[in-house]
């Protein structure tokens, strides 16, 4: 990684509009692809296999897993071109990476499980609603964080982490759709993700730089290499991929869904906060100040709108990513023109097949051992969150209550089985119940508890 010194003054590294001379912006671009790319991607992937997308080339629906993989990284480039670049008021016109989020995994895999291609319609008009939704929360975002205190928003992300943390085990063991096969749970499989998690926890902890930044992404390439060794890998999809693709505007359809519009609405205001957080971090990190009010308003309308924007394509939605705001830190390098070179070039790999079809071929076994590190890291960023709020017995009665009902649910969904099918998809999502109970209990409980 190229030298701070060399790179610009103390003054231009803090400047946003500063553009470093083009032989070392372009590495540092990269640096910022490399730390989020796997984390892009993943969302799509499990969605896919959630729906019953097949993981082997000869599905029918094989073709579309690819094509969700390729708008995840065309659109996480497109979002954030509109946050680099933005346009007019929209746009914090800062170095805010977006990618796909895993904050509203908990509400879609319960609209799409083992429905194909045929829940897809449903399931992208509840991000396009859902991401207009999101742009309007622009103009009152600074009068409703008063709402979401740390103790709603850690509660939160823990259960983000919780809801997910079975889809890490499931893909480790042989992937959701093998559980009825007998090789589910064998030594090999667990052999390929815990080489995946041993070099990932090794790098994060022992090595420095952009080695340590991309500790996941070169622990899965680990995990890769073994598993191709072990007769694991196959390479056929991606002779036969196309080379260049374009998006296809509602390429899954559209359909109005009571229960998806609802969910997305409601974790657009999760989305809001992570992404405030996330601009009020860069501005910390890389500049030494406080964001400013158009910043934080600008990123809300970029969130949203590129997000709604990803759903006519058939991308999922799109949220600023915390990982790239620790490289900014790192880097000491606030300049946005240097993550706009990132966002083009994740634009031109969502344009070509083969990078989907060649992400397509790591075996579910290694995409496994990634994401039970990263669902745990999503935990374990909750339970930072919560580490800043007063444990007084109200608050403690306000987290215990939310997180009971919100997790029961979700561990027990036949509790709800005589509901409405809108009703008990949001409440079995478990996220969603306990976010409401928290924000509201939040709301009306006295400050103090009667002695």
């Amino acid at each position: 990684m190229a030298q701070l010194d060399s790179i610009g003054t103390p003054e231009q590294l803090r400047d946003p509009n500063y553009f470093p001379a083009i032989h070392k912006a372009v590495p540092l671009g990269i640096q910022h692809v490399l730390a989020m790319f796997v984390s892009n991607v993943t969302p799509a992937i499990i969605v896919a296999g959630a729906a019953g997308f097949g993981f082997g080339s000869n599905s029918p629906d094989f073709p579309e897993m690819i094509y969700m993989i390729q708008m995840a990284m065309f659109f996480a480039g497109i979002a954030t071109l509109i946050q680099t670049i933005g346009i007019g008021p929209i746009g914090a016109k800062l170095p805010v990476v977006q990618g796909t989020s895993f904050a509203f995994l908990p509400i879609m895999i319960p609209l799409v499980a083992g429905k194909g291609v045929d829940a897809m319609a449903a399931l992208f008009g509840g991000v396009i609603i859902g991401g207009i939704f999101h742009m309007l929360l622009g103009t009152v975002i600074g009068r409703i964080r008063f709402a979401l205190p740390p103790l709603v928003t850690g509660l939160v992300v823990l259960m983000i982490g919780l809801a997910l943390v079975k889809v890490g085990i499931q893909y480790a063991a042989g992937g959701v759709p093998a559980m009825s096969k007998p090789e589910f749970g064998s030594l090999q499989n667990w052999s390929v993700a815990l080489v995946v998690i041993a070099v990932t926890l090794g790098l994060k902890f022992f090595a420095r730089g952009m080695v340590s930044v991309s500790a996941i992404l070169l622990g899965i390439l680990a995990g890769y290499a073994v598993a191709y060794m072990l007769g694991m890998v196959s390479f056929g999809n991606i002779e036969r991929a196309a080379m260049w693709r374009v998006p296809n505007p509602f390429h899954f359809g559209f359909e109005f869904s009571v229960a998806a519009v609802l969910g997305f609405c409601l974790m657009a205001f999760v989305s809001a906060v992570e992404t405030v957080g996330d601009v009020s971090g860069i501005t910390k990190g890389g500049a030494g100040r406080e964001a400013t009010e158009e910043e934080i308003v600008g990123a809300t309308y970029a969130d949203g709108l590129g997000t709604a924007v990803a759903g006519v394509f058939g991308s999922l939605p799109n949220t600023s990513f915390s990982q790239n705001v620790g490289l900014i830190a790192m880097t000491g390098v606030m300049s946005r023109h240097v993550v706009t070179i990132g966002a083009l070039f994740l634009i031109v790999c969502g344009l070509m097949p083969k990078v989907g079809a060649a992400i397509s071929t790591i075996p579910i076994e290694v995409l496994g051992g990634g994401v039970i590190v990263m669902f745990g890291m999503v935990a374990s960023a909750g339970v930072s969150m919560l580490a800043d709020v007063d444990w007084n017995r109200r608050n403690m009665m306000i987290f215990a209550t939310s997180l009971s009902v919100g997790l029961g649910l979700q561990l027990v969904p036949s509790a709800v089985q005589y509901l409405p099918e809108t009703a008990r998809i949001l409440l079995t999502s478990g996220l969603l119940p306990a976010a409401f109970l928290a924000i509201i209990l939040n709301l009306i409980l006295p400050e103090e508890l009667p002695e």
